[in-house]
């Protein structure tokens, strides 16, 4: 992709994301449009059940080829880029502190094999013991990571590497979220941002509840990581304007260091702004979109693209698991969904984020896990497809070959429960697990497809619980804003659509949402001025953002009636499992 006569005098900017499985690179311009793309795999260590490990040398080498190809791809003059952003999934980094090196992770020696595994995946569950000893606190800030901190959040991991590595060795470690670590990595602050400490470290923002560091001194003492709160927590990243230094999305961190930049390919001087974590990069990504007010009853009371209309858009951030994000001018506390948390975006303006532990990754796990799964992906080779869309069409034929009246009622007594990872939102139970009724011995290609639509009406369901949990509680979503792969799924997001009676967005760049909000980042630090401002992130997001595609609810009112009764079922399903679950507890406490 060569640059144009036009791109040769704009200002450009680079946007990284680190997902669960792959590095990216995006290239865009100064209006938001896309130059180039790249993608590198990482690795991914699994040394034992639960256990998932990554490595900062391994992610940072990635990056850099991904920023060589785009730049290639791209052909614009590395003069002209100006800003670069970062976000990546919410992992905890290890460095140690006087040699600034990765510090493995990997027990019970913790001796570094030559791979510096030293990022404890978001999905590891290593600290089942820590993140219950921690709820068991009861602690003033689990308020704001909905009533519970997750063992998918940093503090546990960190617990559980002072109960397991020689204290010699975890005396001399300092902590960052991964996105810190790549900003840490690409310019040599230390500068953490409000996005990680705050949504995944316990980190409450200094005048939210009478915090006067941020830190919780008597948190951290009464869990057992008391020797964290030393020098003013100057492992974690230490106290904002003391010792320390926390910033809100894209603000600037510094320039890039010359050894990044030596290793980027790219000039000395190029702003990095602060980064965030991957799904809060959705956000930034999509909803700034102008969605076409056909659909409703637009509120001409302000302009079309206000920022007052992103408090009714839910960024649901689809991938491996699913995100759900929604910002509020004012605190609104959620049973189940983690937040309110204020600042990670914008200042003085907060976010909740409900999320769902595995979708992308349970539909492969079903898919793959029945027994016509080999018979499948000959048939959806044949068609040059992938086995979603072949599964598609194939429910669609099914439906029309028994004269149903919708692909919903193939599945009418299907009854499918999917937590098999635990549950996140809104019910907050690592705990929970799979459930069905309605099993047959079809172990067919239409069993297949019954077990494939049942898992996204599962999907859809368990997002209509989460948003209906948030409204509840003072949220005014009407409108899902989707980003990530299952985007491409026609059939979820109708199902979706019509599950939650309300309009589904899709982005213009489905592909690249995330790390599109990522660039606009870059654009943030880019617009530093010499007071240190910069310009509204909502006022990149408008410029940047591309109008996506609505889905609008199914308006078949039987199908609408079905979906309300299953969702009934739906919702007595995740009740009676904790109910057999605590009845069967009680009957054999003390037994083993």
């Amino acid at each position: 992709m060569e640059a144009t006569p036009i791109d040769m005098i704009k200002d450009h900017y680079i946007g990284i994301d680190v997902g669960t499985g792959s590095a990216r690179a995006c290239l865009i311009d100064s209006s938001g449009d896309i130059k180039a793309l790249a993608s590198e795999p990482i690795k991914l260590w699994q040394p034992q059940t639960g256990y998932y490990e990554q490595s900062t040398t391994d992610i940072w080498h990635c990056i850099c080829q991904c920023v060589h190809r785009v730049v290639h791809q791209s052909g614009v003059d590395v003069s002209l880029i100006k800003g670069m952003g970062f976000d990546a999934t919410c992992s905890l980094t290890v460095f140690a502190e006087d040699t600034d090196e990765p510090v493995t992770v990997t027990g019970p020696d913790f001796q570094n094999d030559g791979n510096d595994r030293n990022v404890i995946l978001w999905l590891d569950h290593r600290p089942v013991d820590e993140t219950e000893k921690i709820n068991a606190t009861g602690h003033n800030l689990l308020r704001y990571v909905g009533g519970k901190m997750s063992i998918e959040m940093e503090i546990p991991k960190v617990l559980w590497l002072k109960n397991n590595m020689p204290k010699e060795l975890f005396d001399r470690c300092k902590f960052y979220d991964l996105g810190d670590a790549l900003t840490h990595l690409a310019t040599g602050s230390e500068t953490r941002s409000f996005c990680s400490t705050v949504c995944k470290q316990g980190y409450v923002p200094v005048g939210v509840d009478g915090s006067t560091k941020g830190w919780q001194e008597d948190f951290f003492e009464e869990i057992g990581l008391g020797d964290l709160t030393e020098d003013n927590f100057r492992r974690m990243g230490g106290v904002n304007g003391v010792n320390g230094k926390y910033l809100s999305a894209g603000e600037f961190v510094g320039y890039l260091s010359e050894k990044a930049s030596r290793e980027l390919g790219l000039p000395h001087g190029i702003a990095v702004g602060s980064g965030v974590i991957d799904a809060y990069a959705g956000w930034i990504g999509t909803v700034g979109a102008k969605v076409d007010t056909e659909y409703g009853a637009p509120d001409h009371t302000v302009a079309a693209n206000d920022m007052s209309q992103a408090f009714q858009r839910l960024a649901a951030v689809a991938g491996t698991s699913t995100c759900h994000l929604a910002m509020s001018e004012k605190p609104v506390f959620v049973n189940g969904v983690w937040g309110p948390y204020r600042d990670v975006l914008l200042p003085d303006f907060w976010m909740a984020e409900g999320g769902q532990s595995a979708t992308g990754e349970l539909l492969r796990h079903v898919l793959e896990t029945h027994p016509a799964h080999k018979d499948v992906i000959p048939l959806a080779e044949a068609m040059h497809t992938n086995m979603y869309d072949y599964l598609n069409i194939h429910l669609r034929e099914l439906a029309e070959k028994v004269e149903a009246p919708s692909v919903s009622y193939l599945g009418r007594h299907f009854f499918f429960y999917g937590d098999y990872w635990g549950n996140r939102s809104p019910v907050a139970d690592p705990n929970m697990k799979g459930a069905v009724i309605g099993l047959s011995p079809d172990s067919s290609v239409d069993g297949l497809a019954l077990w494939y639509y049942a898992t996204m009406e599962f999907i859809a369901l368990q997002t209509r619980q989460i948003i209906e949990a948030m409204n509840k509680s003072g949220h005014i979503i009407s409108t899902i804003f989707m980003s990530g792969s299952q985007c491409q799924n026609d059939l979820l997001m109708d199902l979706i659509a019509t599950t939650c009676d309300m309009p589904v967005l899709i982005p213009r760049y489905v592909h690249a949402a995330v790390v599109h909000g990522a660039a606009m980042l870059g654009a943030k630090a880019a617009s530093t001025d010499a007071d240190g401002k910069t310009e509204h992130l909502w006022s990149i997001m408008d410029r940047m953002s591309k109008p996506g595609r609505l889905v609008k609810p199914g308006t078949n009112a039987s199908e609408k009636k079905l979906l309300d009764a299953k969702y009934e079922v739906f919702v007595e399903q995740c009740r009676t499992q904790q109910e057999y679950r605590k009845k069967v507890d009680e009957a054999t406490q003390g037994w083993a």
